[in-house]
């Protein structure tokens, strides 16, 4: 657009400068093409989509379609709906003082078009930047046709002293303020039945009813909306005639591929935090995070007609960061790297997204949110060491020094809040463990050897060859065997008796 038109600001220079009117769902059309041919990347900050809901996004726009996204939570969708904002021109000409935007060629509001029946040709004008031209209302069960469409005003009737017939006594919904732009309604299955028959006109006939007055004005908006799949969702359906006037319908979903989670996380989680402690997260604790959300998507233990949120994994990396950053504020120390401690303290990331099959006591979620993330780390573990578990000979060699170590009574304690020195003391003394982390893992980053010796003592675990104890806030690995023999021999002989029962 020519920066220069915005400096018309009347009616007749309007018509003079050549402005041609065209409909919302035109321009988004015509700038969306434009962006292809340039080659720009259509939504930049959406992952995971370009092969399956872009394209579909695109030819809802090319076909000039309302569209509705349907899926899970914590998919993107009204981040995707309020993209759509980029494809409006950047400035429009409105009428000035005009609440819905009317055009100066083709006024709608009756206050827009006895201004121009004054003043013709001098009626003043002004620019409407495309920010503005985007209108949004979660559906909630105490939504009204007022709040969306408009109503009679009887405040402004008598301010003004107009006549309740008089149609300047309307008092204009959230959807015709928004003419000339693009309103999305998000979550509609919320909203009441009755409420959603309102929106059949705006549908088809592209026109607003208000009520007591024999008055039809054809809004020019271009509809979208967000909802989760009606198999599940106990609040509410979609209404079958709304349904059907609704175009195009897009299913949304989550990462297929953790290289696509592994980079929603890093564009989306607060990590590199102002101040003066400077916190290292090693790619495979990174992997660990986004295994634990795809461990989720496949859990038993979770409903899965609700969905694992993508804002889990942003959450979780988030609460791993501040836990390695709070142990280095006790310690007063500058630099810290993440441990398998600081992966635990993600838990509460995990609680407040997931949804159990069977809801009961809190520790049940605490619970299977460690189990999930057991299995991610289990999962990561095996990607770049043997299984502990194989019977291979070979296999066995590679971990016979570290647990012959643990056979000879060697325990190893990690506290959370351990010293960075003292953390990687009481590592560097396991016989073999920096060994067999140096032998398998190629190009390996000196600051990195520790988080990964780590990582081996809890895969040991998850494999059932290394006993852990956790004591609130720290952990004490030891010998299997051991720790058996040790419990057996705490046990009375009332235990006993039991146990032979």
């Amino acid at each position: 657009m020519n920066d220069d038109i915005k400096d018309i600001a009347t009616l007749g220079a309007l018509k003079e400068s050549g402005w041609t009117t065209q409909s919302v769902k035109q321009e988004l059309r015509k700038n969306m093409i434009a962006a292809m041919k340039k080659g720009d990347p259509l939504f930049p900050e959406i992952l995971g989509y370009e092969k399956t809901v872009i394209p579909q996004l695109q030819h809802a726009i090319l076909s000039m379609h309302d569209m509705i996204l349907l899926g899970l939570r914590g998919q993107a969708k009204t981040r995707i709906l309020r993209a759509l904002v980029q494809f409006l021109d950047e400035y429009i000409p409105v009428v000035k003082g005009s609440n819905v935007n009317d055009d100066p060629l083709n006024p709608l509001s009756k206050y827009a078009k006895d201004l121009i029946a004054e003043k013709g040709d001098e009626t003043e004008i002004e620019w409407l930047h495309r920010s503005f031209r985007y209108g949004e209302k979660l559906a909630t069960p105490d939504t009204t046709v007022s709040d969306l469409i408009g109503d009679i005003d009887p405040i402004k009737a008598a301010t003004q002293k107009l006549d309740l017939a008089n149609e300047n006594v309307i008092n204009f919904g959230l959807i015709p303020r928004t003419n000339r732009g693009l309103f999305v309604i998000n979550e509609l299955p919320d909203l009441q039945p009755r409420i959603q028959v309102a929106l059949l006109n705006i549908m088809q006939e592209r026109d607003i009813q208000i009520r007591g007055f024999n008055v039809r004005m054809p809004v020019d908006v271009a509809m979208a909306f967000s909802a989760n799949p009606e198999d599940y969702t106990n609040r509410g359906s979609i209404i079958t005639p709304l349904k059907d006037r609704i175009d195009a319908q897009i299913i949304t979903h989550y990462p297929k591929e953790i290289e696509i989670g592994l980079g929603i996380t890093k564009q989306e989680a607060w990590q590199n935090r102002e101040g003066d402690i400077k916190v290292h997260v090693p790619d495979v604790y990174r992997l660990i995070i986004e295994r634990a959300a795809f461990e989720a998507r496949e859990s038993e233990y979770i409903d899965q007609k609700s969905g694992v949120s993508t804002r889990m994994t942003i959450t979780a990396m988030e609460q791993l960061i501040s836990s390695a950053e709070r142990r280095a504020i006790l310690n007063n120390e500058e630099e810290t790297i993440v441990r398998i401690s600081d992966v635990f303290h993600m838990v509460p990331a995990l609680t407040g997204k997931l949804e159990l099959v069977y809801e009961g006591e809190q520790e049940g979620a605490i619970s299977v949110a460690k189990h999930i993330i057991g299995k991610a780390i289990n999962k990561t573990f095996k990607t770049y060491f043997p299984d502990p578990q194989s019977k291979s000979d070979a296999v066995k060699q590679k971990y016979a020094t570290i647990t012959s170590w643990f056979a000879k009574g060697e325990e190893v304690h990690l506290p959370d809040s351990l010293s960075n020195k003292e953390y990687q003391q009481r590592l560097s003394s396991v016989s073999g463990l920096a060994e067999l982390v140096e032998s398998q893992i190629k190009e390996l980053e000196e600051s990195d050897l520790y988080s990964w010796m780590d990582l081996v003592l809890e895969g040991l675990h998850q494999n059932s060859q290394l006993s852990k104890q956790d004591m609130d806030d720290q952990s004490l690995y030891s010998d299997m065997l051991g720790s058996m023999f040790s419990s057996i021999s705490g046990m009375s002989d009332d235990d006993f008796e039991d146990f032979d029962t």
